[in-house]
């Protein structure tokens, strides 16, 4: 098999599947009849950009991180979901926490997703301030930012 075919499968393969080994992909690599040594596997998954993340619970997988062909705003929501330490409601604020430097991209994911009840955002380095429309629905607009995340 041709290394170009080899690795569109094991994308195919990471892209579709909780892929946690290097042996779990050989295994998987050998039920589409691919037999690949750990060292071409090794080498794929560098060349590929194929990284390990953490899961919800706490184990790992390998996923693609090379964004070449995410949009502007899947690359943003990315952002965002990781980037988003806290959201806090304080005297009639929305107070969210970034981590450093993200706090301006994701104010314009916010203001991207056109949620209702914004009535401004402002963004420093690491805070993010967003006045509801009215005290009322403040709570709700914490809902709807703590949804973006999951």
């Amino acid at each position: 098999m041709k290394k170009y075919t080899r690795q569109r499968l094991i994308l195919d393969i990471i892209q579709n599947n909780d892929v946690k080994t290097q042996s779990q992909l050989s295994e998987m690599l050998k039920d589409h009849g691919v037999d690949a040594t750990q060292a071409t596997i090794s080498r794929d998954i560098k060349e590929l950009r194929i990284s390990k993340v953490q899961t919800d619970d706490y184990e790992y997988k390998y996923t693609v991180v090379d964004t070449v062909y995410d949009t502007l705003t899947e690359r943003m929501e990315k952002i965002f979901k990781e980037s988003v330490l806290s959201i806090e409601k304080t005297s009639g604020l929305i107070v969210i926490k970034t981590i450093s430097y993200c706090a301006t991209v994701c104010g314009a994911y916010i203001t991207n997703e056109k949620l209702e009840n914004v009535g401004g955002i402002v963004t420093g380095i690491d805070t993010i301030f967003i006045t509801p429309t009215s005290e009322d629905s403040i709570d709700l607009l914490i809902e709807d930012l703590r949804s973006l995340i999951k």
